[in-house]
């Protein structure tokens, strides 16, 4: 085949060839070259010649009486316009009272076109080290075969002002935002953070991606042969995103960081977070998070800390769980507060056993609660079907992801009623073999903070118009306020607010990995304050705390009493016991 397509041209190359011998010639004028050869010869150079003219002639004509014109069109365009997409300025992230969480500044994003840079090596070098880019990088984007390539986006001015000081042919400048966020690691998991292109990756910025990015524009900008701008004009404005008020209030936001932090790093633990709510309103006052990490360093960001644990983790709830088997058996007349329970060794269940960590002989309600009977709580809600129970569960928003406009909420994990064996009942009295985030734990504990109903929890500021949804009678929810008062006064007093009433439940549980339960620890509290005219709930859960303080009346405890006794204070709220100090007064003016 390739002997077939050869043989032609060779026939071709020995007819127009100069002979070897005229090689010698010493006379290498054109005359004497064409002297030297013979008629037929010159005749066959001449008609390719006047062929090769005539091809030139017809595409000059047809291109220049415009029979054809788009790919110069296209050429031109490709050197001489360009249209930029002209982004808007991305609305705000704003807490309750105003203060900035998330704000765009301006930048400049920084492009040249590879065929028109000329840049010394001086200036090469130059330019590298004002981007903090390396020489290798920036060579190989002059080099590029493209008409457009980003050297360095969201530049912050001054930086582009440097670079535009070194007047290097080719570089340009285009407009572009730069997000910071003002309280940087004390509430990024909430805000989130933007891509390289400004969109919302995380968070807030996510969530709430159409509302705060608004819409592009573009512009057309036109250059002379010389690399001036002789043309730009917009082509559509861009419009502005929105400003998006959230529920957090920033000075109890750092109040929970800070608290958290310091405990965590006390007892060791591998991360922790921290909810508080409103529970009048619904509307999530803190969300912190530990470890964190900072959204204005984009360079060092671990991936592992980005996430919200409150909202996205579950965990078994163990005995901050207890409180709501309790509520069903006073709901459902099955129990009184009085109601005495023969406690014992242990309960055994077909070939499972339920013990406690202390001997008790017999405990009324009210003592179970107080005391954290796992045997007590498993033998009130034995007396419910589990259809009932359930019933509860359900109503409490277990099973179910929490719709409070965040991505990722996680629903955790409830079996159906009908798949529950009288073990598994038991157990999940007194929250062992079902899971949860401490987000939804926080917005249960509302129907007990309230007078039974429940709200929905939101971390976008409310107009003050609730839907409760009533779960518990008053009378129940009074009866519980009182047992879960006297676990703050009599049981885990590290949960006391200097000058405030509390009520609250401790929680110490297995952690399971692989399916299995193993040697670590979740432990946490929820509660309320002040106890019989809620203004907060709150809830604290600590990740692995150090064994032998990972009990939650140890690790979660005291970050309760820290957050609820400073933020109530911040809120302006009038203490309803008197403090210590109050207390030592009285007893010396009684003496």
């Amino acid at each position: 085949m390739k002997e077939l397509f050869l043989k032609p041209l060779r026939k071709l190359w020995a007819l127009i060839v100069v002979p070897a011998e005229a090689e010698s010639v010493k006379d290498d004028t054109i005359e004497s070259l064409l002297s030297s050869l013979s008629p037929k010869r010159v005749g066959w150079i001449l008609g390719l010649g006047a062929i090769g003219f005539a091809f030139l002639f017809a595409r000059l004509v047809w291109l220049q009486l415009g029979f054809d014109t788009e790919f110069l069109q296209k050429q031109g365009e490709m050197r001489f316009q360009r249209t930029f997409d002209v982004p808007a300025v991305r609305g705000r992230i704003l807490d309750r009272n105003g203060y900035v969480l998330a704000v765009s500044v301006p930048a400049k994003a920084v492009w040249a076109i590879p065929q028109d840079v000329k840049a010394t090596k001086e200036q090469a070098r130059a330019l590298a080290k004002v981007l903090n880019i390396s020489t290798q990088e920036l060579e190989r984007k002059f080099s590029s075969k493209r008409n457009f390539v980003y050297i360095k986006r969201q530049v912050p001015v001054h930086v582009a002002d440097d670079v535009a000081k070194l007047k290097i042919p080719g570089i340009h400048f285009s407009r572009e935002y730069l997000r910071a966020y003002p309280e940087g690691e004390i509430s990024s998991q909430i805000t989130g953070l933007t891509g390289i292109d400004g969109n919302g990756v995380e968070g807030i910025e996510l969530a709430k991606e159409k509302l705060l990015a608004g819409e592009i524009g573009s512009r057309r900008v036109i250059k002379d042969r010389l690399g001036r701008i002789i043309e730009d004009v917009w082509i559509k404005q861009p419009k502005n995103g929105e400003d998006i008020n959230l529920s957090i209030d920033s000075r109890i936001q750092f109040i929970a960081y800070e608290a958290l932090s310091r405990r965590i790093k006390e007892v060791n633990a591998k991360a922790g977070a921290v909810v508080v709510a409103d529970p009048m309103t619904g509307e999530i006052l803190a969300l912190a998070n530990y470890p964190s990490f900072n959204p204005n360093i984009r360079a060092k960001i671990d991936r592992s800390k980005i996430r919200n644990r409150a909202i996205t983790d579950t965990y078994e709830p163990g005995s901050t769980m207890k409180p709501f088997s309790v509520a069903a058996g006073l709901e459902e007349k099955k129990v009184t507060p009085s109601t005495l329970f023969q406690i014992g060794q242990k309960l055994t269940i077909g070939k499972r056993s339920i013990g406690d960590s202390h001997y008790s002989k017999a405990l009324t309600v009210s003592q179970i609660i107080q005391e954290s009977s796992n045997i007590g709580t498993a033998k009130i809600a034995l007396m419910l079907t589990p259809q009932t129970m359930w019933k509860y569960y359900n109503s409490l928003g277990f099973g179910k992801a929490p719709d409070v406009g965040f991505p990722g909420a996680a629903s955790g994990r409830m079996r159906a009623a009908n798949r529950w064996k009288p073990i598994e009942q038991a157990t999940m009295s007194y929250g062992h073999g079902v899971t949860v985030s401490l987000m939804q734990l926080v917005r249960a504990y509302t129907a007990l903070a309230r007078d039974g109903t429940l709200v929905d929890l939101s971390i976008y500021q409310s107009n003050g118009e609730v839907e409760p949804k009533r779960v518990y009678s008053e009378k129940t929810t009074m009866q519980m306020k009182q047992m879960l008062e006297s676990v703050v006064d009599k049981g885990a007093k590290r949960a006391q607010v200097e000058g405030y009433t509390a009520a609250g439940k401790t929680g110490t549980s297995y952690k399971v990995e692989g399916g299995q339960y193993v040697k670590k620890y979740v432990a946490s509290f929820v509660g309320y304050a002040p106890a019989h005219k809620p203004r907060l709930v709150v809830g604290v859960m600590i990740d692995e705390p150090q064994r032998g303080k990972h009990f939650g009346a140890v690790a979660a405890a005291p970050v309760f009493s820290e957050v609820v006794a400073r933020s109530l204070r911040v809120l302006s709220v009038n203490p309803d016991r008197p403090s210590s100090k109050d207390a030592l007064i009285g007893n010396q003016k009684s003496h």
